[in-house]
């Protein structure tokens, strides 16, 4: 099972910098446009380091990865970084709302030892290669995880969950900001033996399962593989994660709506394995559709219906993963029956009904949320989802904590 470590974590000094400037998304979610955003905010943006601009004139010898590692290097000369001086947890809220209703998210980045996966530490999702050529180049050159894993276990007792609602009630914050839909994030350090030690003992015996990073964390495998040192302490053996309790009510789940050209009778060819009900011009999809099982629905210019999956077709798939209503939309309806050579992902049901509505994708599918227990389940047994299966809400900011691989950068 997961062994969970504090560390000397470097952090921007709020003495010298604000949190609202420096820190940014993750860097899979950052457009071209944003990241210029990012760039103009500040001179210290960790855009700069975890997702840094291509250059015309870049080199082997010169380029987003270098620059990386010589800001995280200048940064911390200038005072604009810091190191502790003293392994920490460091504890992280959310305070977020979503759909009207106001949410808390507690958890705490730590260094867990990597692991093969499946053995004690759980995929969920497919990955692609292009994503880890460019984390394993920036790992690589920074020697440091710039952004952590979002990772989760189940601790029903809430001992972790216990230290961390302590530090966080009695405790100011560190470092406070605000995302791009105004969650708020906060962080804490923990450094007392007393409370390192009872996080550690609550996680020694829980199943780690990868929310969001999975590229990140097979990029760690494979950098750790290519040091070829032993596997002791070294800090190639260990990656930097948010660890969140499933037993805690403050996870949320949103699904990834898909966008689709495509050319043909759409309704036609889903008639055969799908009941069909057309809706109002103006209706609703994602609420309509809101908690029915294997409930579609689907908008195409000027009209909108509701899907219901009739059979059970999907025989050459694990029963683990068929019942899912993702697996049901991308390999049933968009793989098989339409044959759809390639996919956009909108989380937001709006955006995506008025991509359609102004011609820029024949349709859209929408779906419900896949749920933890869902992603529990398949991690455990070993199976992957496919491709935006999760979108965990709200994302976790990038620039409160990172972590070096070296002594010295």
């Amino acid at each position: 099972m997961a062994e969970v470590i504090p560390f000397k974590g470097i952090f921007y000094n709020t003495e010298t910098v604000s949190a609202d400037d420096v820190t940014a998304p993750p860097y899979d979610i950052i457009t071209s446009v944003l990241r210029e955003e990012l760039y103009k905010k500040s001179p210290y943006n960790i855009v700069r380091v975890d997702s840094g601009k291509d250059l015309e004139k870049d080199t082997e010898t010169d380029n987003k990865y270098t620059r990386a590692k010589t800001y995280l290097r200048q940064w911390l000369e200038e005072g604009i970084l810091k190191r502790s001086e003293t392994p920490c947890f460091y504890a992280y809220e959310m305070l977020y709302t979503v759909r009207s209703v106001q949410k808390r998210l507690t958890g705490f980045y730590g260094l867990v030892r990597l692991e093969e996966l499946g053995k004690g530490i759980y995929p969920h999702e497919c990955t692609h290669s292009k994503p880890k050529h460019d984390r394993l180049a920036l790992l690589k050159e920074s020697s440091a995880n710039t952004s952590p894993i979002f990772a989760l276990y189940r601790s029903p007792e809430k001992k972790a969950s216990s230290v961390l609602d302590r530090a966080i009630k009695e405790q100011k914050p560190y470092m406070e900001a605000k995302d791009m839909d105004g969650a708020v994030h906060r962080l804490w350090f923990i450094s007392d033996t007393s409370s390192i030690n009872a996080i550690k003992a609550d996680l020694e015996d829980k199943a780690v399962f990868i929310a969001d990073g999975h590229h990140r964390y097979e990029t760690a495998l494979e950098y750790q593989k290519s040091m070829h040192g032993a596997k002791g302490d070294e800090p190639f053996n260990y990656v930097l994660m948010f660890l969140a309790n499933i037993a805690e009510d403050g996870l949320t789940i949103l699904p990834a709506h898909r966008l689709i050209n495509v050319s043909g009778d759409i309704i036609k060819k889903l008639s055969g394995y799908f009941s069909i009900e057309e809706l109002p011009s103006d209706a609703d999809i994602s609420n309509t559709i809101s908690g029915q099982k294997h409930t579609f629905g689907l908008s195409i210019k000027g009209n909108r219906y509701i899907l219901r999956y009739r059979g059970n077709d999907l025989k050459d798939i694990q029963p683990v993963l068929r019942k899912l209503d993702v697996v049901i939309l991308d390999e049933m309806i968009l793989k098989r029956l339409l044959n759809v050579p390639s996919i956009s992902y909108e989380m937001d049901a709006g955006r995506a009904q008025a991509e359609v509505e102004g011609g820029g994708y024949a349709a859209a599918f929408f779906l419900n949320s896949t749920t933890v227990m869902e992603v529990e389940e398949v991690a455990v047994s070993f199976l992957r989802m496919p491709p935006k299966s999760t979108y965990f809400y709200p994302k976790l900011l990038t620039g409160f904590v990172i972590n070096s691989l070296k002594n010295s950068l």
